[in-house]
């Protein structure tokens, strides 16, 4: 058993470091615990243009480095570990790890969440390089481009309008006949002349050397397969939350995201949560950082 934390932040994303700087410099024994490289899914970004303070951008892994040392001033510790359960003992939580067992007296879970996959072989090799998975993220780089989306929801449907702001064309590529997404963005959609959609279809290859050049797409209907250029790729059907360690612990909501209220509280007390993992939280980073900091500032409170 390790020694006791007076807070352990489980996940050293924005929403893991921002509050271990706040539980840090409230002088609460911090530890976090990663199990990967400290930055998150922010680290699978080639540049970030719209986190406030950088308005010529800034490279992700400086940036998450910068948080990283941050936290660090303030006495926080970061260490290698994934957290395969938290369990109740002597008063104190304890989370049982891959490399051990570490108790602490509140946590805030900060685990994020992973886009998911289409599963193709180029796939991962051109993240970055024109395979995108988050269009406020990355839309600024495809000014004057063609590009696709892969999807059929809301965010999908949403992610190809704001395109539309920066792209000269936006492909819909769709497995169905019909888009899942709420009926007053479908006709946003459908209005705008710079979409086009591929119904009943699937995306058979990614294609490019350095970087995307080319997708392949097969109709499901027909099997007729067409291949189209492209300068960009957005992948949008889903985001998977990294809470399965928690599942019948914590309350999650239907997309398994951790439910929490106003301050971050979870559903154990001493239990809170910040970032992509849960319900209360958009899909960038100032607002995960935001999270982090209310978070760190309910357990300062809890403690007290």
């Amino acid at each position: 058993m390790n020694e006791t934390s007076d807070v352990i932040i489980i996940g050293a994303g924005p929403a893991g470091l921002a509050a271990a700087l706040y539980t840090g410099r409230a002088r609460l024994a911090t530890l976090v615990l990663e199990k990967g490289m400290p930055g998150g899914q922010i680290l699978l970004t080639d540049f970030v243009e719209n986190y406030p303070g950088f308005p010529e951008g800034v490279v992700p892994f400086q940036l998450m480095d910068n948080f990283r040392k941050h936290a660090e001033k303030f006495g926080a510790k970061i260490e290698m570990g994934e957290a395969k359960e938290i369990r109740k003992k002597n008063n104190l939580w304890v989370i049982i790890g891959n490399r051990g067992e570490y108790p602490s007296r509140a946590v805030i879970i900060a685990s994020g969440s992973v886009y998911r996959k289409l599963g193709l072989e180029e796939e991962a090799k051109l993240t970055g390089r024109g395979v995108s998975y988050c269009a406020t993220c990355d839309a600024a780089f495809f000014k004057d481009k063609e590009v696709a989306v892969v999807g059929g929801g809301d965010h999908a449907i949403t992610e190809a309008l704001f395109l539309t702001k920066f792209c000269r064309s936006i492909k819909i590529i769709h497995r169905g006949r019909q888009f899942r997404a709420e009926k007053i963005i479908q006709e946003r959609m459908f209005a705008n002349e710079k979409i086009e959609v591929f119904w009943n279809s699937v995306i058979e290859e990614i294609l490019g050397k350095e970087k995307l050049e080319s997708i392949t797409v097969k109709n499901v209907k027909n099997n007729e397969i067409s291949t189209l250029k492209l300068d960009g790729l957005f992948v949008s059907i889903g985001m998977d939350p990294n809470t399965g360690f928690v599942k019948g612990f914590l309350d999650l909501d239907e997309w398994g995201q951790i439910k929490v209220g106003p301050s971050m509280a979870a559903s154990k007390p001493g239990i809170f949560a910040a970032g992509d993992v849960t319900n209360a939280c958009p899909e960038q980073m100032a607002t995960a950082v935001g999270t982090g900091v209310a978070a760190a500032l309910a357990v300062s409170e809890y403690l007290e």
